[in-house]
């Protein structure tokens, strides 16, 4: 071989240079030296880079540590969370909100299982998201050794996927297919399990696969014809919107549809504000009971269009009537169950569906909602100006409503409020009211409100939760101060956890086992950086929520509640079902 003066590599970069001369040449052979070698998990960082992530939830420990390093040296912010559930909570919410999958990373062990509560959370309210696992290295997976599972196996219930990396080749393949997963119909969680010595193996220079958006099949034009007749027949048609349409940013579609064939519609909790409140053709929000204010809709239907409804956000038992015709359209087929019997079945992109069905469609007069519309806005607004204290629900909401702009979001937890929140709030846009109805898990909201205020900044931010679900995860209170993030927490507190109280009262007429003692939410606030106010009348919440929502920072608001409106609701409806 001749050798340059100048040394081997020179010799190289100049036959490198001669080769490129050419027009039709190859590209040049790289050298040993000048191959870029990375780690496998710097490889994987890579891939979550292609994949467009901005973000990892996550608490950093010894068998993350290559994947937690190779993001300290890319474009993605690592957010330190200060539990492994405040991380996969923090996820969820944000693939709900954006419909790219929240990323959240744990180490192996403990670390792994904290995450599972909100992994299973992103899978049963279908929101996009990828939890990665640190473990032990591989020798040491076979045997019983410190903190080791099988994490796999752990998982598999509750995601769409799960896999380990057991090569550095299998890298791109592996986080491509998990997104790919991840976020298409019906979305949900995927998992990877990376053992520590797999993750510092070198790649050989392995690139991401390019990254492919999901588009749903076009509906079937014998489908189109069958529901639009279907439709034209019925003489009390009502159209039911569920969380599919709200995933597939159809709600364009669905309002031109409603308008232009004179159709009512009611939402399911998790596909509030599909149709804004304010709309004539808004007849509210179902899942509470079937006897409330859409009860109406669904006892007179004769037939149901039910558009992107997934029938784990309210059972057809408790809404369908017998000889009630029902129009599936979704992108993924109908469940199977014997109360959700369809006559026809629309599968395919919801949008363009709606528009197609649109124009098969005859436009006629239909029946009125203007009496239950009525009593909607009465009990709402009857008790804006209510002085009695605990400050009741609908007070509450009312005033919620008044400090907060069309475009702000709610972030609700689970207890009674969220039934209060979902009957009587009014959201005017989709994905302004983020309801978990699906796993429906206590602590979702503080941390749900951390990945609210990352992603929409220039929104103001409230995490609506009883005293109970927020101490399951209030320590995200210190990585929100943290962030520098602007955000309020309101809490419901009454010293119990009320909605499985109400539903005692309704089931044995008492309760048991449901009360406790809380922290001065005032002071617990301020010694983790955040302001705190109590409410103590009921004509100061507004002016106190207003304050907090101009305020910059995190504010943490004490509000008493007087839930012995729950009852006095069971009374008029006869009976508590509830979707969760």
């Amino acid at each position: 071989m001749w050798v340059s003066p100048f040394g081997v590599g020179t010799a190289v970069n100049h036959l490198n240079t001669a080769v490129h001369r050419h027009p039709f040449a190859a590209k040049p052979f790289p050298t040993t030296w000048e191959v870029e070698c990375l780690k496998a998990a710097e490889l994987f960082v890579r891939c979550l880079e292609n994949e467009g992530v901005r973000y990892v939830f996550g608490l950093p420990g010894e068998e993350a540590l290559p994947l937690v390093d190779a993001i300290a040296s890319s474009s993605l912010t690592f957010i330190t969370t200060r539990h492994e559930q405040g991380a996969a909570f923090m996820a969820d919410v944000y693939g709900r909100l954006t419909g790219r999958a929240g990323v959240c990373l744990s180490t192996l062990g403990p670390g792994a299982t904290n995450l599972v509560t909100g992994v299973a959370d992103a899978s049963l309210d279908m929101a996009p998201l990828l939890a990665i696992a640190g473990q032990a290295p591989t020798a040491r997976l076979h045997k019983q050794s410190h903190q080791v599972i099988d994490l796999v196996r752990l998982f598999e219930p509750v995601v769409k996927f799960g896999v380990r990396v057991s090569s550095p080749r299998t890298v791109p393949e592996i986080v491509r297919k998990a997104f790919s997963l991840a976020e298409s119909e019906p979305p949900g969680a995927c998992f990877v399990e990376f053992p520590q010595d797999v993750a510092e193996l070198p790649t050989e220079g392995t690139d991401p696969l390019a990254r492919l958006d999901h588009v749903d099949p076009v509906p079937d034009p014998h489908a189109l014809e069958e529901a639009a007749a279907l439709l034209d027949q019925a003489s009390s048609p009502l159209l039911m919107a569920g969380h599919g349409a709200v995933r597939t940013r159809a709600g364009a579609q669905l309002n031109a549809f409603a308008e232009r064939v004179n159709l009512p519609v009611v939402t399911t909790f998790m596909a509030k504000g599909v149709i804004p409140a304010s709309h004539p053709l808004s007849w509210g929000t179902a899942g509470l009971q079937a006897s409330d204010y859409t009860y109406c809709g669904f006892k007179d239907a004769d037939l149901v269009l039910c558009v992107g409804f997934d029938m784990i956000e309210y059972h057809p038992q408790q809404w369908r009537q017998p000889g009630q015709r029902l129009i599936h359209l979704h992108a993924t087929p109908a469940e199977v169950d014997e109360y959700y019997a369809v006559d026809c079945e629309v599968i395919g992109q919801i949008g363009p569906a709606l528009d197609a069905l649109g124009r098969l469609c005859d436009r006629k007069p239909r029946w009125t909602s203007a009496s239950a519309r009525r009593a909607f806005a009465e009990e709402l607004w009857s008790h804006a100006e209510d002085r009695s204290f605990p400050v009741k629900p609908q007070k509450i909401i009312s005033d919620l409503r008044r400090a907060l702009g069309p475009e702000d979001l709610i972030i609700s937890d689970v207890g009674a409020h969220k039934l209060w929140l979902a009957r009587l709030y009014q959201a005017e846009q989709a994905n302004t009211c983020i309801i978990s109805n699906g796993f429906a898990a206590m602590g979702v909201a503080v941390p749900g409100a951390v990945a609210a205020a990352l992603t929409y900044p220039e929104r103001k931010v409230v995490a609506v939760t009883g005293d109970g679900g927020f101490l399951m995860n209030s320590q995200e209170l210190e990585t929100a101060v943290r962030l520098g993030l602007n955000l309020v927490v309101l809490i419901w507190s009454d010293n119990s956890y009320g909605l499985i109280g109400w539903k005692q009262l309704c089931a044995v007429g008492r309760t048991s086992c449901v009360d406790f003692g809380n922290p001065d939410f005032v002071l617990y606030a301020r010694s983790l950086g955040a302001e705190g106010e109590r409410v103590d009348s009921a004509d100061r919440l507004l002016p106190v929520l207003q304050t907090a929502l101009a305020r910059r920072g995190v504010t943490v608001i004490d509000c008493p509640v007087d839930y012995r409106e729950n009852m006095l609701l069971t009374e008029r409806l006869g009976s508590l079902v509830c979707s969760d």
